[in-house]
């Protein structure tokens, strides 16, 4: 039956052969209708030849391209006109479409062109045949007379090289021979072993190729008779399998333990990159499944490239899917103990390849893996939202009280900070965000979503999920840029603004560092006898009062009231002796936001600078009271001319000890005042001043005010480097106050010689008793004379100490490592009295 199709079939060819022949307009007329039979058979062979080729096309199926090709060629070659009739032509076989079109138009176009090429081949060969592999023809084929002729002969006839059939089957008997040497070396067959290896590549035992948990691998038991090589193929290709069990199992448990915080929505995004990774992993083995139900054909007459799939074409075509599963296991490895922020740094330095499809292959992953993360990063610079439930991202909030909020409200987490994400844009993220919140928070404030829409508008970004992602740093950064500077700016704005907190720092300047004179000076006058008393018996609602009233008597009471209110009296704690002089402070009622600004360990350093400066003027309040005492020349008085030469030159004597004493303390004093007040307290201030003017953020205004008082607390010697320096100089405040005790004492005394002196016509009998005049002129004369004596004794004590002590606090100043310290040196100094006074110190 297949013989008489195969006759039918020439039989056809052979007519359209004769039809073609027969319509040549190039052929004379008598040719044209009876065409040689020389021709024809040559013609009918070429046409056999051609329709029984097996050959596949080595070019893509492409009508337009190939018709472009021929129409090109005819240009090249001279042939102008014939390329526009062909173009024509070719037009006009594109557009027919429908009841007898041809459907494969690619197909005629490339049997056209190989006809062509083919005849100028032979016609520079002299040969018309075209020479095709494994063609062969003999009389049987071609229908002619003389087929059992030349049936088994072999040659050349008119050009074609005719190869007859093996009349005694020798190639067939190679080929049996050749098949039962490869079943005897293959228990296993060559195809079962490529799809044991397709099952074994998605995670599945095969009939023969099994997993060996052992050796943790897939292998092929030895008691197969397979050869070497192919036993070492089966293994090498197999790794692609112990690869996939590794990265599917590492998806399984993320997603069986989810939603545990040691998988989060990054390691999420990762499976979901994987899987998708898997997927395009399994249509590829359905295609390969698809091709491995093929026969593998040996080498044969049949053998050909056609659509079967071998252990050598499987090694190629995995070549792609090993360097991709091998990748991926590498970050399975990597990222099974890593999550969020450092797991995505991770991935980033395995992209860091020089390999371009590594390189290409882990952004794909980064852009799926890091959308979570950017996605926070974008809330967090927007909205000051942290959501971030599995504790993945490089910002982490404190649970604290509002005055704590910008200092220990948040924080980074170095160790789920990315690679990709520079220490300073980190810290410019997390101050942005930190600051939405300390507005909305501790501000009661909504400016903030309008300056960070603006932000958004101007970084050329919106404010919806998935702006931002991976690869995108010059966006993120310019995002982050424009929205810190507009929010820092509408925060500084609000804090000055609102909240006036210049005006706040002035307060504290006037009130608790002493900056308003006349305040200081009335509630010094008023408070100074009560504070006198020892501590435990003064009333707090007492010096309250005190401290009202010294505001309204000084310019105090042009003041904000919201400010006035803030200053309050503070008793310190009290131990056993104290006065009211050691434990009486002021303090300044900071609330919400400022005391983000005036923390509890800021208002503590200023008391401890309020309390120093307290000192201070207690100790020139006290010179300026003795200078009082000592003021009025009582000395000339009238009353003593009666007493003897002896006392009287006593008593000058100890009122110029008395007051040379006092200028020198006073000149202390005064040259220390003018130093702390006006080169410590205002210089402080003014540079203080100009950095809250360029501060940029709350960071910097935080900053500012922190060198603003470490700079008073280092220059007034209340340092840690300076109070050795620190204790010399209360040890002299305390020597002044003594001193000033025994000035009272000195003209008590002298005043009540001045009233007895006068009395002395008196009688006895009404003096009360230990009176001096009851014991006459000369009991007077001698207890003067005894009392001025002792008094003189008590101030050259009083004054022998206070120099050794400035001596030591001097020679201490030039070691200071604060050189505005010196300054108070050059001050006290000046005319180098004590430099020649001890030269070798």
């Amino acid at each position: 039956m297949e013989d008489d199709d195969q006759q039918k079939t020439l039989d056809l060819v052979k007519e359209l052969v004769h039809r073609l022949l027969s319509h040549n307009p190039t052929a004379p007329n008598n040719a044209a209708q009876n065409p040689n039979p020389t021709d024809l058979n040559n013609s009918f062979r070429y046409a056999v030849r051609i329709l029984s080729s097996k050959l596949t096309p080595s070019i893509a199926p492409d009508a337009d391209a190939i018709a472009e090709s021929i129409k090109r060629r005819l240009a090249t070659q001279g042939k102008s006109s014939k390329a526009l009739s062909f173009a024509d032509l070719y037009n006009k076989f594109a557009s027919k479409t429908g009841a007898g079109s041809i459907n494969n138009k690619w197909a005629v176009l490339y049997l056209l062109k190989i006809v062509s090429e083919d005849r100028k081949v032979s016609q520079a060969s002299q040969n018309s045949a075209l020479l095709l592999p494994n063609l062969t023809l003999d009389d049987r084929e071609i229908g002619g007379d003389s087929r059992n002729s030349r049936r088994g002969d072999k040659g050349w006839e008119n050009g074609v090289l005719v190869v007859a059939k093996d009349p005694e089957n020798l190639r067939e008997i190679a080929f049996r021979e050749f098949v039962d040497l490869i079943k005897e070396e293959n228990e296993v067959s060559e195809e079962v072993l490529v799809r044991d290896v397709l099952y074994a590549c998605q995670g599945i035992d095969g009939k023969y190729v099994k997993f060996d948990a052992d050796l943790d691998g897939y292998v092929l038991p030895e008691n197969f008779k397979v050869p070497r090589s192919t036993r070492t193929m089966v293994r090498k290709l197999c790794e692609l399998g112990w690869l996939f069990r590794k990265v599917r199992g590492y998806i399984t448990d993320s997603l069986d333990s989810f939603p545990t915080a040691e998988v989060g929505t990054v390691g999420q995004a990762l499976c979901a990159a994987l899987q998708d990774e898997l997927s395009e992993y399994y249509k590829l083995l359905a295609v390969l499944e698809t091709q491995a139900m093929n026969p593998i054909p040996l080498v044969s007459r049949s053998a050909t490239s056609g659509n079967y799939l071998s252990l050598r074409r499987l090694s190629v075509w995995f070549v792609e899917p090993m360097v991709k599963m091998r990748l991926m296991a590498v970050l399975v490895d990597t990222c099974k103990v890593l999550k969020g922020g450092a797991m995505a740094g991770s991935i980033h330095l395995h992209a860091q390849h020089g390999d371009p499809l590594v390189h290409e292959f882990m952004k794909s992953l980064l852009r799926r893996v890091c959308s979570p993360l950017f996605e926070m990063v974008r809330r967090w610079v927007l909205e000051g939202e942290l959501e971030d439930i599995f504790s993945e991202f490089f910002i982490v909030s404190e649970t604290k009280a509002k005055e704590s909020l910008w200092r220990e409200g948040y924080r980074l987490h170095s160790m789920m900070l990315p690679s990709f994400i520079s220490q300073p844009l980190a810290q410019r993220i997390l101050r942005t965000g930190k600051s939405i919140n300390f507005l909305r928070v501790c501000c009661d404030d909504r400016g903030w979503a309008d300056a960070a829409t603006e932000a958004a508008a101007a970084a050329g970004t919106s404010t919806r999920r998935g702006s931002l992602g991976y690869g995108e740093t010059d966006a993120l950064e310019n995002l982050v840029a424009e929205a810190a500077k507009r929010i820092d700016k509408h925060l500084l704005d609000v804090m000055y603004s609102r909240y006036k907190f210049k005006e706040h720092c002035l307060a504290i300047k006037r009130y608790l560092l002493l900056g308003q004179g006349d305040f200081v000076q009335y509630l010094m006058d008023s408070i100074g006898e009560e504070l006198s008393e020892p501590a435990n018996t003064i009333s707090s609602f007492k010096l309250a009062g005190f401290l009202e009233s010294a505001i309204r008597s000084s310019n105090a009471q042009y003041d904000d009231r919201d400010i006035l209110d803030r200053v309050r009296v503070n008793m310190m704690v009290q131990s056993t002796g104290d006065r009211g002089w050691d434990v009486f402070s002021l303090e300044y009622d900071a609330s919400v936001p400022l005391n983000t600004v005036f923390t509890e360990s800021v208002m503590a350093e200023y008391r401890r600078i309020f309390n120093f400066l307290w000192k201070l003027r207690r100790v020139e309040h006290a010179l300026i009271g003795a200078w009082k005492t000592m003021k009025p020349n009582c000395i000339t008085s009238n009353s003593f001319v009666k007493l003897q030469g002896a006392v009287k030159s006593q008593l000058l004597v100890t009122l110029r000890q008395c007051q040379v004493l006092w200028n020198e303390m006073n000149h202390f004093v005064t040259n220390l005042q003018y130093y702390i007040m006006f080169e410590v307290l205002e210089v402080s201030w003014s540079n203080f001043s100009d950095e809250m003017e360029s501060a940029k953020d709350l960071d910097d205004l935080l900053a500012a005010h922190e060198k603003y008082l470490n700079s008073i607390v280092e220059k007034s010697l209340l340092g840690e480097r300076s109070r050795p320096l620190y204790k010399s100089l209360f040890v002299l405040f305390d020597l002044i106050l003594r001193y000033r005790g025994q000035v009272d004492r000195l003209y008590e005394g002298i005043y009540e010689l001045q009233r007895k002196s006068s009395k002395q016509t008196a009688k006895k009998t009404s003096e009360p008793p230990g009176s001096w005049i009851g014991e006459g002129r000369k009991a007077l004369t001698q207890r003067a004379g005894e009392f001025l004596q002792n008094m003189g004794k008590e101030l050259g004590a009083i004054a022998k100490e206070y120099t050794s002590l400035l001596e030591v606090f001097l020679s201490e100043l030039p070691v200071q490592q604060h050189i505005d310290l010196k300054f108070l040196l050059f001050r006290l100094d000046f005319t180098e009295f004590y430099s020649q006074l001890h030269p070798t110190k």
